[in-house]
């Protein structure tokens, strides 16, 4: 079940935690559509065997474009494309940007999944970000969405700010949970390097929060999606049943996808291929794709250890045998049983998953079990 990710590198601020590949360069919006489109047209032949499930617009900011724009994308999407009619087409917006008029515009262009950049409803920690949102309209972008006809919503969190306490982080979990949302995302915040936070924490100007302050915060964020009813099906995904992500689920299950505009990556099972991350090469139009890394079976089998042991669903021995044989599969095992020992991860009849606990140390473990 092939996906469609669509990057949109256009922000109207540059948010101090962001690493993504964005750009200010508004007045390029135009030039950049039309480039989107011949890149859609010409690289049709990809897809041309394929029923693609879902179609994703991330960011950067996909909000900065207009309902016209976005169907003007979609057009040729669907044009060049076969899309399944019940397809699962998601857009990124900033609260900033939703008002009950646009909302019900994405809706009649076609989208029906909507993701709302709400990062936080602490003012304090919004302005130390530098998003250009407030708490409120966090809080109203969720209620807009809800009124003007969405029913599959999802909000994304960040937890693991300098000076958030835990008891501002579970009123946050509280209002976020009461919000007539299906889907949640919690990010622990990174700090990258060439970000601002990044050079902040390098020079002193920000500091990582306790590493218990962290645990606490998460522990939180397990037990109460849970007692509203989320499923944690991925270490920073909750969703109500039947309204999981389906295009993450691409990723996390290795299926195929397609990625259009600068910066995006495609996978066909054989090879990743990514686009330059460069706006001005990418309206030339010079090329689309600027690299291309074929996989070994080693890279097969840490790929499914990386994405499986993040879900719920974990990583299946009887799987690993019959695609990667016995001897990765060995390998897996000797490397899995001390954190079985500890705890960290549960086997059920051949299936291994990351417990609560193991989910705290989830990339030691993955790295632990890769082949290197």
């Amino acid at each position: 079940m092939p996906g469609i990710y669509i990057h949109i590198p256009f922000c109207k601020k540059i948010c101090y935690y962001c690493d993504f590949f964005k750009s200010r360069d508004l007045d390029k919006k135009e030039a950049f559509i039309k480039a989107l489109q011949q890149e859609l047209a010409e690289r049709a032949g990809e897809g041309s065997d394929e029923t693609f499930h879902t179609v994703y617009f991330g960011g950067g900011t996909p909000s900065v474009l207009s309902p016209g724009e976005v169907e003007e994308v979609l057009e040729a999407v669907y044009e060049n494309y076969r899309i399944s009619e019940d397809a699962e087409i998601t857009f990124e917006t900033n609260p900033e940007d939703i008002d009950e008029q646009y909302a019900r515009k994405l809706l009649m262009a076609g989208i029906n999944r909507i993701s709302i950049g709400c990062q936080s409803f602490l003012d304090r920690d919004l302005q130390l970000m530098n998003r250009r949102h407030n708490a409120a309209g966090s809080l109203q972008a969720v209620l807009t969405a809800a009124g003007a006809g969405f029913r599959n919503i999802s909000i994304d969190l960040i937890y693991g700010l300098p000076q958030l306490t835990q008891e501002e982080w579970e009123k946050e979990l509280e209002k976020a949970l009461g919000l007539p949302v299906q889907h949640l995302s919690a990010y622990l915040l990174t700090f990258e390097k060439g970000t601002v936070f990044g050079k902040w924490l390098e020079k002193g100007k920000i500091n990582i929060p306790p590493e218990e302050s962290v645990v606490e915060q998460y522990n939180a964020l397990i037990r109460m999606t849970k007692e509203k009813g989320f499923v944690h099906y991925e270490i920073s995904n909750f969703g109500k049943e039947f309204f999981f992500s389906r295009h993450n689920l691409l990723y996390w299950s290795r299926e195929k996808y397609l990625g259009f505009g600068p910066s995006a990556h495609s996978y066909d099972l054989r090879e990743r291929k990514w686009n330059a991350s460069d706006l001005k090469r990418y309206i030339q139009q010079k090329e689309w794709v600027a690299g291309r890394e074929k996989l070994t079976d080693t890279d097969h089998f840490n790929d499914y250890l990386l994405t499986s042991l993040r879900t719920m669903w974990g990583a299946d021995r009887q799987y690993m045998k019959k695609t990667f044989g016995p001897e990765m599969t060995g390998s897996f095992l000797r490397s899995v049983a001390g954190w079985i020992s500890t705890g960290h991860i549960t086997e059920d009849n051949g299936n291994y998953r990351l417990t609560d606990k193991g989910i705290l140390v989830s990339d030691t473990i993955i790295s632990d079990c890769m082949i290197t």
